[in-house]
């Protein structure tokens, strides 16, 4: 497994992970920043470790399979 095997801007699943680590980023801040209720900050505090699980294994995915290659006319 190589790290340089996470940069795929050609594959969907490269671009899924950006927004999930990004979207569990702003759910966490949400979480500490904001007054919530204690049931309502749970919900926000679980989306936001459901997002860096699903992140997290999209990226061991990228990490494990070859990267996509252009076509010859790309």
């Amino acid at each position: 497994m190589k790290l340089a095997r996470l940069w795929q801007p050609r594959n969907p699943a490269f671009w899924l992970m950006i927004v999930l680590n990004l979207l569990s980023t702003a759910l966490a801040w949400i979480a500490r920043k904001l007054e919530l209720a204690p049931a309502a900050a749970l919900v926000v505090a679980g989306f936001a470790v459901a997002n860096a699980l699903i992140g997290l294994r999209l990226m061991w995915g990228l990490m494990r399979e070859e990267p996509v290659r252009p076509a010859a006319g790309d």
